[in-house]
This record gives structure tokens, C-alpha cells and sequence, in this order.
């Protein structure tokens, strides 16, 4: 006897006397997940996010749960790839899918095949607690700020190379003030967006200065507008520590001027538009030509009404000066004064040498002269005869015979240094003879000379027959005069 449930599933043979189905386990586990996947299909639940694991393959094992009850969900890593947003513990969630069964640990769960958001209060809520996470951080403190260059010469914009947007800012850029942009292409949208901005920054930020690509001055985020759930990557953790940590000043333009994400609150600063954006990073070049012109004309008119000034003053202290004739009056009555003195000064002066000089020759006469002669004579025999009293007559001797060893020494040496410079003038002589011109002259060769110079070049020669000077040939027994002769 054999029987069948209400899902066409074969069930085994009863044996005789017995009306209960004997199932394997196996078997078992399979009619049950016949039952459950026919009686629920294609199911949507709404539940609050709990315990989240993602193993190496890539798929998502999480719980789905309100206050009594929990359901386990699972995605598996073809479909998470395609999901706008992945799980997080705490949100509140719509997930579509099918309910089936587990065999090898006895369990029912959810394949999710969509995820999303319960509301843009579920959102909003999550948003909230991860801005106070970072902004306890001090990620988003007002000292972190970093100020714009006036005047950049390269912008880095990180957008979607086929949008709107990166046509917006490069138009804005060109009618301002035309600078290099150089664009890194990413995506904004999706799950790819965040590790791919994230990417973009911290590559931006590792450019050295000077190579291949330039480093920008001011980079540029951009997204248009969209939905909290289209703008949603650009509040991602990473995205915002990213902004955060870039050394070069960065512009988050995301989304109209409604639209607010995290990257907002790390970046340097917040544009309502990507065009916007555009203009808070260069001045209007014509503007900044009319400061320009302006700032030019004021520092003219300033330097001219210094000059002025300058010339006003200096004719007021003109006026203010004595007359020279009125200063010189004084100095040149004195110097007349003077020079009617001087005659008489210089006689008197002349006189009163005179007498000075009739002093001192009259103690120059000849017994006078004398007299010195003998005092000087009887102080050198007092010292010859205390020189003699001092040293004995082998002292006397002893130091003679110094003398003359030295003396014979002193001459041996020079004898010896005459030589020594005698053999190197010889030896300098004959190198001079060998490296001169002359033994040149000896192997048939001839110099030109013209005016005390050497003639090496033709041309030369001509410019110097031209100008009528004579030129002079030498030769190894002497020189020849060729005299400019002067035509008839």
C-alpha cells in the first residue's frame, strides 16, 4: 500500500497492520520544503535587521526579526552584488523573496532576492546615529577645514565621465577661468559607488608633485540629485573618512542644495550644485583682470600723489633755507681776515725756526763733537775690557773655532746649493730649448710675425698687408722683412 500527499509527493509502502508513513530524513526534509515553497511562492517582509555574517564566498546570512519572532534570510553573492544597499544590524527593511528550507540544520529562511529600506525614516534614523558616531570623532570640526587656493591651475572633479554634471562644471569652468581638470571617473550610484570615490580621493591625494599627472590644487566630488536611496553611498563611513583625510582642499557638491550626505560635513566645503561647485574653486577671470587693472591705476595714483607730496615738501624747505650769499658772507670776511694775517704769521714763524735751529748748531761744534767722540770711546773700552775680564782666553778660542766651522759649513752649502741650481737651470734650459719654436724653425718650418704678433690664419695675413703693415718671416738662422710697398 502506498500513499500520496496533497503535493503529489510518493510516500512510502505501509507495511501490513501499520497506517503511519515511514519517512527517511532526507526524504522528509525534501516534502517539507515542497509544502513550504508551494503554499508561500514569492513573499515580501518587513522586519528590523539583526545579526549580519559575510563569510569569504560572498554571500549574506542575517536574521530578520521583530519583537516575538526571527526569521533567518540569506543572499546569496550573485544577487548581493546588484543591490542598492546591504544589510546593516538595526535598519528596518522590506525584503522580497521566497521562503524555503534548510536541511542541514532543520530550518526555514528567507532567499532575499530585493532589499530595501522600510522608509526614509529607517534611513534617516541610521543616517543619524552614523553622523554622531563621526562627528563625536571630530571628523567633521570646523579646525579640519582646509582653505581653498585663490587661484588653483589644477582641479581634480571624481564623477561619472557621461553625465550631465562633469558637462556642467567644465562649461562653468571655461567661462570663468579656463584651468586643467583632470576627471576620475566613478561611479555614483550602486554599491560600487563608495569604494570607488573612496579609491578616487586617496589616489588624488598620493599624485606627487610634478610627475606624470598633475596633482590637483582643489578636488571636486560631484553627483546630481536624486533620492535619499540614490545618494546613499556618499554617506557611507569610508567615503566620509576619506573627504576627511584628504591634504587637498575638496568641494562636495552632491545632490541639489536640498540634498544633504555626510561627505558634506567632512568636506572643506559644501556646494549647493556641481556648478556651484565650479565657481567657489577659481575667480572670474575678467573680474579678477578689472582688480587687477584697478589695484595697478590706485598704486599709479598713489606713487604720483607720494611724488607730490615729496616735491611740495622739498620746495617748502627750500623756502625755509638761508640765501647762499647770506651764508657765504661770514666765512669769506673771515678768510680775508686771514690772509692779511698769514704774511706776518709766516715770517714770525720762519724767525722763530731760525732761532731754534741757531740753538741746536751751536752745540753741533767741532770741540763738541769731540768731546762725544771721547765719551763714547772710554764707554767702548770699558765694555772691551769687561767683555775681556768675562772670558778667558780658551772661551776666546773655543768660540773662534765655532765661528770658522761655521763659516766653513755656511760656504759648503752654498757651494752645494750653486750647484744644485746650476744643474736645474741647464735641465730647464734644455727643456725650454725642446718645447720652444725654435728647434721647429730647425726642422724646416718658419714663424709670421706682424706688428709683435703671431700670424697663424690667411686671413689675418691679408687684413694686415690691407691696413699697409710689414710682415716679418723667421726662420732657424734668422728673420726676413717683407716691407708693404706702396703702388705707384
Amino acid at each position: 500500500m502506498t500513499g500520496t500527499s496533497e503535493q503529489g509527493t510518493a510516500f512510502p509502502p505501509l507495511e501490513e497492520g501499520e497506517n503511519i508513513p515511514e519517512f527517511s530524513v532526507s526524504a522528509l526534509s525534501g516534502a517539507i520544503r515542497q509544502v513550504i515553497e508551494g503554499h508561500f511562492g514569492r513573499i515580501r517582509v518587513r522586519a528590523e535587521v539583526g545579526r549580519v555574517a559575510r563569510p569569504r564566498s560572498g554571500h549574506i546570512y542575517f536574521d530578520l526579526k521583530d519583537t516575538q519572532s526571527v526569521l533567518g534570510a540569506v543572499i546569496w553573492c550573485s544577487v548581493a552584488a546588484g543591490l542598492a544597499m546591504e544589510p546593516q544590524e538595526g535598519l528596518e527593511v522590506i525584503a522580497t523573496g521566497r521562503v524555503s528550507t534548510y536541511g542541514g540544520q532543520s530550518k526555514y529562511q528567507l532567499i532575499i532576492e530585493q532589499l530595501r529600506p522600510a522608509g526614509v525614516g529607517a534611513l534617516m534614523a541610521m543616517l543619524q546615529k552614523r553622523k554622531a558616531a563621526l562627528q563625536a570623532e571630530g571628523l567633521f570640526e570646523g579646525a579640519r577645514k582646509q582653505p581653498l587656493p585663490p587661484v588653483p591651475q589644477v582641479i581634480g572633479v571624481i564623477t561619472s565621465p557621461s553625465g550631465a554634471v562633469i558637462r556642467d562644471i567644465l562649461h562653468r569652468l571655461r567661462d570663468r577661468f579656463p584651468v586643467q581638470v583632470v576627471i576620475w571617473p566613478v561611479a555614483v550610484q550602486g554599491k560600487s559607488c563608495a569604494p570607488e570615490v573612496v579609491r578616487a580621493i586617496e589616489g588624488f591625494n598620493a599624485l606627487p608633485m610634478g610627475g606624470g599627472v598633475p596633482r590637483p590644487d582643489i578636488l571636486i566630488v560631484a553627483r546630481g540629485g536624486g533620492s535619499v536611496e540614490d545618494l546613499w553611498e556618499f554617506n557611507d563611513e569610508a567615503v566620509v573618512r576619506a573627504a576627511a583625510a584628504s591634504r587637498i582642499p575638496l568641494i562636495s557638491a552632491v545632490g541639489h542644495e536640498t540634498d544633504t550626505t555626510l561627505i558634506d560635513f567632512a568636506a572643506d566645503l559644501r556646494a549647493p550644485t556641481p556648478t556651484a561647485a565650479a565657481e567657489m574653486a577659481v575667480p572670474v577671470r575678467i573680474e579678477l583682470m578689472e582688480k587687477t587693472e584697478a589695484y595697478r591705476s590706485r598704486a599709479h595714483q598713489g606713487l604720483m600723489q607720494a611724488v607730490l607730496r615729496s616735491r611740495q615738501q622739498l620746495r617748502a624747505l627750500v623756502r625755509a633755507l638761508p640765501r647762499v650769499q647770506l651764508v657765504l658772507e661770514t666765512p669769506a670776511q673771515r678768510f680775508d681776515q686771514a690772509g692779511e694775517r698769514l704774511p706776518a704769521a709766516l715770517g714770525h714763524c720762519v724767525e722763530l725756526r731760525r732761532l731754534q735751529l741757531g740753538g741746536l748748531a751751536a752745540g753741533l761744534g767741532p770741540q763738541a763733537l769731540r768731546h762725544m767722540i771721547r765719551l763714547r770711546r772710554a764707554a767702548l773700552a770699558q765694555w772691551g775690557a769687561r767683555l775681556a775680564a768675562s772670558l778667558g782666553p780658551e772661551d776666546i778660542a773655543h768660540r773662534r773655532a765655532n765661528l770658522h766651522a761655521w763659516g766653513e759649513r755656511l760656504d759648503n752649502g752654498a757651494r752645494g746649493q750653486l750647484r744644485h741650481w746650476r744643474v736645474r737651470l741647464k735641465q730647464l734650459e734644455r727643456l725650454r730649448h725642446t718645447l720652444g719654436y725654435t728647434a721647429t724653425l730647425e726642422r724646416g718650418f718658419a714663424v709670421v710675425w706682424s706688428q709683435g704678433r703671431v700670424i697663424t690664419r690667411k686671413h689675418q695675413a691679408q687684413k694686415a698687408t690691407g691696413m699697409r703693415k710689414d710682415l716679418h718671416i723667421e726662420f732657424a738662422d734668422g728673420k726676413l722683412r717683407l716691407a708693404h710697398r706702396v703702388p705707384p
